[in-house]
């Protein structure tokens, strides 16, 4: 039996659920696992509310130096008006984090390689923006589609490129995360593979194991730090987006 580095890709259905004939509403392992992120984080906020120590754990460090990351994000593109988009852009971090790092555990599934989900979450954000900015500013909020001070003929060709650039937001925001995370899972499952095949070879082989194992190693700790980079990136691009819905540029 043949092994496949793209079968931990695979969305198996836990629970069929069809209502509605072709209706398909199944519990999957994507539904699992963003359940489980969800309540991790509420597990982590609720247990740091409750002990709230002065001198703060272990968790509770982690908790604050993520809070205070996000929140420099904030004030770094959106001022004083982004603090009302904080309990979004925390929660849309700390969800993109725990599933990334799922990703990095032996035999989880890792939902945010799935361009579905992540383009979910990027045309949500993408709409959610565009909605923003025409309650604020109505139809000036095509405005930012003219750049200032730009040549009057080359109005019609600049109208289009920027237009184009601003919807690419809702792809290139989910397609990032799921690319970057899916080719780093790809490379561990490979190396993976190659271990345990020089593993099991005996003889030489077998000590010559060490090498990809080590190289295994690292590159784990190498997707960890992905993993949260990935999420911050995501975020802060998210953040830049909501700035030009509530300033205009």
């Amino acid at each position: 039996m043949t092994y496949s580095a793209f079968e931990q890709f695979e969305i198996i259905r836990l629970i069929p659920i069809h209502p509605f004939g072709n209706l398909d509403i199944s519990i999957t392992n994507s539904t699992l696992f963003m359940a489980l992120a969800v309540g991790v984080f509420y597990f982590l906020y609720i247990s740091n509310i409750k002990t709230g120590f002065l001198v703060p754990e272990r968790w509770q460090s982690v908790l604050e130096i993520v809070y205070q990351n996000v929140y420099n994000i904030i004030k770094d593109n959106l001022g004083k008006e982004g603090n009302k988009f904080f309990p979004f852009i925390f929660t849309l971090f700390m969800f993109i984090a725990i599933m990334n790092m799922f990703g990095v555990v032996p035999y989880a599934f890792s939902v945010t390689s799935h361009m579905v989900i992540t383009f979910g979450l990027s045309l949500s954000i993408f709409l959610g923006c565009v909605i923003l900015g025409l309650i604020n500013f109505r139809s000036q909020f095509f405005a930012m589609f003219m750049p200032n001070g730009s040549p009057l003929g080359m109005a019609p060709f600049l109208v289009i490129v920027e237009i184009i650039s601003f919807v690419a937001r809702a792809l290139s925001l989910g397609l990032r995360l799921a690319a970057n995370i899916t080719a780093g899972h790809l490379l561990l499952a490979i190396i993976s593979g190659f271990a345990w095949t020089m593993l099991i070879a005996g003889g030489f082989t077998s000590v010559a194991a060490i090498f990809p194992i080590a190289i295994l190693i690292f590159v784990t700790i190498l997707e960890m730090a992905v993993a949260l980079i990935q999420a911050y990136v995501f975020t802060l691009l998210t953040a830049i987006y909501i700035n030009d819905a509530i300033h205009l540029h």
